[in-house]
């Protein structure tokens, strides 16, 4: 009785292999990851004790080097008391470094340096005569006093090329193995997650073998194979399988009593010498699909279904199921087949047009014919068709739009290729009498044949024996062809060919509305292109990045616009015109227009909003009450103003989303922009701005609602959504634009994108420069001499000159007629130099020309002469004029007229 129990307590501790072959398969895995996971371990400490000793020898080598060659080392160790210069300096770079010790000696092995001041006089341990050469001299070896450690020694030269002193330094092996030491919890935490990985796939993988077999052992999966062939025999319906090479490999009971086969000696024999009919021998030994295909089998309809066993091109054999259907078979099938077509027909009408893009409603065609009524199916267009126009007589050549069907290894040409009408190709007569065409057998047609010779070999060598080519005919106008092919299937008939045109005509409607809306598409792209901006103007003090993608009903009025403005400021604004088509692209292009005439008057952005709302009304006035699909009212625009001088960005919004701000650290928020109704809806309310400070490489992300707003989400959890997204530091304007797309649209939008995103900078304080101009016109001499001055600084002699005579006419001009206080800025950017010149009056000057009596009058039109762009910008309270000269100009090596060869323009005798 005891051993009994103690054989139960030794079966329960260590349990029997499992019996299932899931089991088997999961330990054996387990096994091999152990093992495998055991030998990269010893792997990665090796290599990281390798690494580490290879690092500890490069920093004692890297402080040695710096040591021995830092300032003041050499006349140390030649001076008189070496130890009292050497010593402070080398336990301070001891502890800076954390290395071991450094220890500089006389080229006779005196210490002058040691971690252990009472050891400095003695001699070291350990060699040194090889670092005499001038090379660093690294071993490892037992110190007395620190045990096994890395050591490398320099020598340090004198004027005369001899050797005035060593400096020795060293780290402890005990801290490259602390080191690596330091590394085995990750490399253990590292092992035991591969482990739980590991574990967990063999788990996985053996539940998926249990499932299939059910978790049976040998002695059960051999009973439930009786029972399949049990039941197998039993069937009323007769199973036969075939092999690769035509031999009867299994038939049951059923399928012996369909063809009349004898009980034994049958297996392993061929098909065709089984005493059954040619026909049936045949399609079984063919291995061909066949679906319900009839035959008389001793006076008995025997329906045979056949299939292939084994991938394209590697046929292993064939299946074939048999029923006897001798009564009613013919109208059967006949009720069958009419139901089918007229059940194909009502999903050709549900499937067939459900885009307007002419390839995808062709591929939709080939989808809904095959395998239902032929194997493969092509559609060929004229190629006009794909533009969106009528195709004429003169085309003689179509394109294909699909190739497609129950294989892909078919012999067509693909789509894309271009094929020509020429005479005896099937393809065109229809395309010429509008009329189908059939041609049950193709290998018995030679005209079709010489066409192509190669391509019609191909084609017959594949299977494919009938063709019907139906001309896609839509309010009198051939727009190509689509063409049925059977391999596998029976012939075409003329009841095929009936139901082919039917099916033809409802494709041809569907491409018809297709190129239609194609010509319109086109029309609304190549309008809204030729409106937006084809690419952003460099601006070097900006980096900006866009997209712009039109929803899936069509074009529409989103936009976007970088603009320069004067003082080194920037515009940026991004819109959106409600609708979509041709009218909402020539309405974006007209606000477009408007802010771009608006910004170059300088206004602040709350009032140019007002213009442009005070424009909408009256545009909107202008339709009158019958044109309400023409309407401009509801657009939306958010306009920025950034000034790289001061980092200062002015913000107003009319009716669109305020703009996200990701810092330099990758700190995302959306700033609180004062709302305003949407443009034309504002009833004369005023609009507000907001004044937001922007860091050096802050980026300023601008968007329409479609980005964060859509059908399945609203805009509080896109806006979430984005501010994800875009919480990443030091990202590129690009990078962020692909980010945000990607992760934050991802398929193609129900409604129009637009995405602007801007890093902004600062301009270097070293280029701006500002005077306080008093009310003294004598006061012009010493402020043109120091801009003079400044211009020397700046590298810009060459408009030292005419910069001088612009100055000099604005600001004397400001000290006669504006009112103080005064103020002069000059701002050098990559591109050009600003000049500002400011007061408190509000009266602007006008240029004209001066008559030859006038005593004054042509100092204005001197600076618009010599500057390339000038004008006035109204503040608060006064005015700037300003001037602006490229630096880039053609002319400044040749250069300016001087103000005399100005003046000639006016003749004495005017």
């Amino acid at each position: 009785m005891p051993v009994t129990r103690a054989a139960r307590s030794a079966r329960k501790s260590f349990p029997s292999p499992p019996r299932t072959l899931a089991g088997q398969v999961f330990l054996l895995q387990l096994l091999v990851v152990v093992l495998l996971a055991g030998m990269i371990a010893a792997a990665f400490v090796f290599e990281a004790h390798r690494w580490a000793v290879r690092e500890a020898y490069d920093r004692s080598l890297a402080v040695s080097e710096t040591f021995a060659h830092a300032p003041g080392t050499r006349a140390a160790m030649e001076s008189r008391d070496p130890s009292a210069i050497l010593q402070p300096s080398a336990e301070a770079t001891r502890r800076t470094a954390n290395v071991t010790y450094v220890v500089a000696f006389d080229p006779n092995g005196i210490r002058w340096s040691h971690p252990d001041a009472s050891l400095i006089g003695g001699h070291v341990s350990g060699g040194f005569a090889p670092a005499f050469s001038g090379e660093p001299f690294q071993e490892t070896f037992d110190s007395t006093l620190f045990g096994q450690a890395v050591d490398t020694t320099v020598a340090v030269f004198g004027e005369r090329g001899e050797v005035v002193g060593l400096v020795s330094v060293g780290i402890t092996v005990q801290s490259v193995n602390e080191v690596v030491l330091g590394q085995l919890p990750l490399l253990l935490g590292l092992v035991a997650i591969a482990l739980a990985l590991a574990a967990g796939g063999s788990a996985l993988i053996s539940r998926r073998l249990r499932a299939q077999t059910h978790g049976l052992g040998p002695v059960e999966m051999t009973r439930m194979y009786e029972h399949h062939d049990a039941v197998l025999h039993a069937v009323r319906e007769g199973v036969v399988i075939v092999s690769s090479d035509g031999r009867l490999v299994l038939a049951n009971d059923e399928a012996r009593r369909l063809l009349d086969l004898s009980a034994d000696g049958i297996m392993d024999r061929s098909v065709s010498g089984l005493g059954v009919s040619r026909q049936i021998a045949d399609l079984l030994a063919s291995g061909r699909t066949a679906n319900d295909d009839v035959h008389l089998v001793g006076g008995r309809l025997v329906s045979v279904n056949q299939r292939a066993v084994g991938g394209a091109g590697q046929r292993s054999g064939s299946v074939a199921t048999l029923r006897d259907t001798t009564e009613l078979r013919t109208l059967a099938t006949r009720a069958d087949v009419a139901h089918d077509r007229l059940q194909l027909l009502y999903d050709a009408g549900l499937t067939i047009g459900t885009t307007l893009d002419v390839t995808r409603t062709a591929e939709e065609l080939a989808a809904v014919a095959v395998p239902r009524f032929a194997d493969f199916v092509t559609v060929e267009l004229f190629g006009p068709v794909f533009q969106g126009d009528e195709p004429t007589a003169a085309v003689t050549e179509m394109r294909r739009a699909v190739a497609s069907g129950i294989r892909d290894d078919h012999p067509f040409l693909p789509a894309g290729r271009i094929i020509s009408l020429v005479p005896g190709n099937p393809l065109a007569a229809g395309t010429v009498t509008g009329r189908p065409h059939i041609e049950a057998d193709l290998d018995g047609t030679e005209a079709w044949r010489t066409v192509d010779p190669d391509r019609a070999r191909r084609i017959l060598e594949f299977g494919i024996h009938s063709l019907v080519s139906v001309p896609l005919r839509a309010r009198g106008v051939v727009l190509g062809t689509a063409d049925f092919w059977r391999s596998d299937q029976r012939s075409f008939d003329a009841d095929d060919l009936s139901f082919a045109e039917e099916l033809g005509a409802r494709a041809a409607v569907a491409v018809d509305n297709a190129r239609r809306y194609t010509r319109e598409h086109s029309a609304a792209v190549t309008l809204q292109r030729s409106l937006l901006p084809r690419a952003l103007p460099e601006q070097p003090a900006l980096e900006t990045a866009y997209r712009y993608l039109p929803a899936k009903a069509g074009v529409g009025g989103d936009w976007f616009d970088v603009i320069g403005l004067s003082g080194a400021r920037f515009a940026l604004v991004v819109g959106d015109v409600v609708g979509h088509g041709v009218h909402a692209a020539a309405t974006m292009g007209r606000l477009r227009t408007a802010v771009l005439n608006f910004s170059a008057l300088d206004l602040p952005p709350d009032e140019l909003l007002a213009h442009l709302d005070e424009l909408v009304t009256r545009i909107d006035a202008g339709w009158g009450a019958d044109d309400e699909d023409a309407a401009v009212t509801g657009a939306t625009c958010l306009y920025a103003v950034y000034d790289q001088v001061t980092g200062a960005c002015t913000v107003a919004r009319a009716g669109h989303p305020g703009p996200a701000v990701v810092a330099p650290d990758g700190r995302t928020t959306f700033p609180d922009i004062p709302g305003s109704p949407p443009l034309g809806l504002g009833g004369n309310m005023p609009f507000e701005t907001a004044e937001l400070q922007l860091a050096p490489g802050s980026l300023l992300v601008m968007f329409t609602d479609g980005l964060v707003q859509g059908r399945e989400r609203d805009i509080g959890a896109g806006l979430a959504l984005l501010r994800d997204v875009l919480a990443v530091p030091g990202r590129s304007p690009e990078d962020a634009c692909q980010a945000v797309l990607e992760q934050v649209l991802g398929s193609l939008p129900s409604d129009d994108v637009t995405l602007l995103i801007t890093r902004t900078s600062l301009m270097d304080q070293g280029r701006v420069a500002e005077w306080d101009v008093p009310q003294d016109t004598a006061a012009v001499s010493r402020i043109r001499t120091e801009v003079q001055q400044t211009l020397e600084r700046w590298d810009l002699d060459e408009l030292a000159h005419t910069t001088a005579l612009i100055i000099s006419e604005l600001v004397t001009n400001a000290i006669r007629y504006g009112a103080p206080p005064l103020r002069l800025r000059l701002l050098h950017d990559q591109a050009s130099l600003i000049c500002e010149v400011a007061d408190d009056s509000s009266t602007a000057p006008h240029l004209r020309r001066a008559e030859i009596s006038d005593e004054g009058g042509r100092g204005l039109f001197l600076v618009a002469q010599f500057a390339d762009r000038w004008g006035t910008r109204y503040l608060p309270h006064g005015k700037i004029i300003w001037t602006e000269q490229l630096l880039d100009r053609p002319d400044l090596d040749a250069g300016t007229p001087d103000e005399e060869t100005l003046l000639a323009q006016w003749a004495d005798d005017e």
